[in-house]
C-alpha cells in the first residue's frame, strides 16, 4: 500500500506559477519513480511528466520548458514546478508512484494515485 498526500494547486491567470508537491510513503513497497498525470473534463488523463530514481526526466510536448520535475534527496516527495501557465494546462493533476524495479533507468506507472488536486488558469 502507497499513500501519496499532494499539495500545491490553485487558481492562477495565465501567464503565471504553481508548485505542486507529492509526498509519497509505504511501508511494504520501493519507490523507483514518480510521475504527473492531469486530467481535462471530458479528456482522457494523460503522463505530463515522470522522474525516474535515476533522476532521468520526461515531459509532454505541451509542456517542455515550462515546467519542471523535480524529487529530494530522501526520494520521498516529487514536485512540479509550473510556470508560464496556460489555461490549457487547467485540469486536475494527480500524482502516481512506481513500485516496481525496472531493469533499466525508466518509469513504468503502478495503480496508486493521489486524490488529484484541481489546478485552474484563466485568460
Amino acid at each position: 500500500q502507497v499513500q501519496l498526500v499532494e499539495s500545491g494547486g490553485g487558481l492562477v491567470q495565465a501567464g503565471g506559477s504553481l508548485r505542486l508537491s507529492c509526498a509519497a510513503s509505504t511501508r511494504i513497497f520501493s519507490i523507483y519513480g514518480m510521475a504527473w498525470y492531469r486530467q481535462a473534463p471530458g479528456k482522457q488523463r494523460e503522463l505530463v511528466a515522470a522522474i525516474t530514481n535515476g533522476g532521468n526526466t520526461n515531459y509532454v510536448d505541451s509542456v517542455k520548458g515550462r515546467f519542471t520535475i523535480s524529487r529530494d534527496n530522501a526520494m520521498n516527495t516529487v514536485y512540479l514546478q509550473m510556470n508560464s501557465l496556460k489555461p490549457e494546462d487547467t485540469a486536475v493533476y494527480y500524482c502516481n508512484a512506481q513500485v516496481r524495479r525496472s531493469s533499466s533507468d525508466t518509469y513504468f506507472p503502478s495503480n496508486y494515485w493521489g486524490q488529484g488536486t484541481q489546478v485552474t488558469v484563466s485568460s
